[in-house]
């Protein structure tokens, strides 16, 4: 509309220069009197009569001419008025509606309305553009919807989950309290073999990880009921002041993956993490190189020098022995839903990995990965 404006007011302008222009040349047209020197008194009398009538008659002659020039650049100007008008209402006009229309839905407005003119040029445009935003508009419906239909899903099946988790820690419980009777009556006993007794006991360490391990899961879904795989900002994560012998205790309870090799043990110092997302960071590595290496898993612990800011960090490596992960595929593995070439037969979301990076940054640590004779990562936890 700016542009608009512009071009008639510059138009104006040059309307008024050109009347301008005429004006002058009109005032300036004038008959004037040459060499009547030389004629004397009665041919002067003579002359001065013609003089006047031919003036008279070059004024009135000039005056209709002015006034058909007048009336000429009356004309012009009012055709010129009504071509831009038309060419607004022609081209530019729809020209903005569409650039407006374009903007609104660029910014996800797609109630807006596009005015649809048949007669201009613009007008199978115009229906066309409208169709496109009633499309995007339901588009955008089913995906309103089926995140809803997702959410759903996610909460009933965490809600159906509850119910066998709650019945497996149930039976621990009871099957504990059994052992744990039977464990006391064998003491008592002084001829019971002390293979029974070792017996009893294996038993209740095993009891004991399974309602771990389904406390564990029990947290885990109580999280899915406020956020889904593609929504981990949501997810709460709060790092609290723990002791660092806690993450070698979650090493020491993941004898369902193999062999896992402490070589040295933590340094003792306080250190910030989520007690629940540290065990997932750990679990997802160790199962990753279990699943995918199927070797002995070396881990070992030091302490990292303090970094620029001053904090000082616990570094875990975590290395196996298998073929590691190509070079091509190393700087992709962190992607979300990314599997490497490896992966196909086995089982697997594409996730591991990206959440332990995800919950590390969150705890205000890090992560590396990198081949060394198998598949390295090191988890760098801040100290206290």
């Amino acid at each position: 509309m700016s542009n608009f404006k512009k071009i008639i007011i510059l138009y104006t302008v040059l309307m008024m220069a050109a009347l301008a222009v005429i004006l002058n040349v009109f005032k300036s047209m004038n008959l004037t009197v040459k060499n009547v020197e030389s004629y004397n008194e009665q041919e002067l009398t003579v002359y001065k009569q013609v003089w006047e009538s031919v003036n008279e008659s070059f004024v009135d002659e000039k005056d209709t001419a002015l006034k058909q020039v007048l009336i000429l650049w009356g004309v012009v100007l009012v055709i010129g008025y009504a071509f831009i008008l038309l060419v607004y209402y022609l081209l530019v006009k729809p020209v903005k509606e569409m650039e407006e229309f374009a903007s609104s839905i660029a910014k996800g407005n797609l109630d807006v309305l596009l005015p649809i003119h048949k007669n201009n040029m613009f007008g199978s445009f115009t229906e066309s553009f409208d169709l496109m935003r009633e499309e995007l508009k339901a588009a955008k419906q089913r995906e309103i919807e089926a995140e809803k239909a997702k959410r759903e899903m996610v909460a009933e099946l965490s809600h159906d989950l509850k119910t066998p988790v709650a019945t497996i820690q149930a039976t621990c419980e009871v099957l504990e309290l059994k052992v744990s009777k039977e464990l006391e009556e064998a003491k008592k006993e002084a001829n019971q073999p002390q293979k029974k007794i070792d017996e009893l006991n294996g038993y209740l360490e095993k009891i004991s990880y399974i309602s771990n391990k389904s406390e564990t899961i029990n947290q885990l879904v109580g999280n899915v009921f406020h956020a889904t795989l593609d929504d981990m900002e949501e997810v709460k994560i709060e790092p609290l002041e723990n002791d660092s012998r806690l993450i070698e205790g979650y090493f020491n309870n993941l004898k369902e993956y193999g062999n896992i090799i402490l070589d040295n043990h933590i340094p003792e110092c306080l250190v910030y993490f989520d007690k629940l997302r540290m065990e997932q960071v750990i679990d997802n590595i160790v199962s990753n190189s279990y699943k995918y290496a199927g070797t002995d898993i070396h881990v070992s612990f030091d302490e990292n020098q303090s970094d620029s800011l001053g904090n000082g960090f616990i570094r875990i490596k975590i290395s196996d022995e298998g073929p590691g992960v190509d070079e091509e595929e190393l700087p992709l593995i962190l992607e979300k839903y990314y599997r490497g070439k490896n992966t196909k037969e086995k089982q697997g979301y594409g996730l591991g990995l990206y959440l332990v990076n995800y919950y590390m940054e969150k705890q205000g640590g890090g992560m590396e990965y990198y081949n060394d004779n198998g598949f390295v990562v090191e988890l760098h936890v801040k100290k206290v």
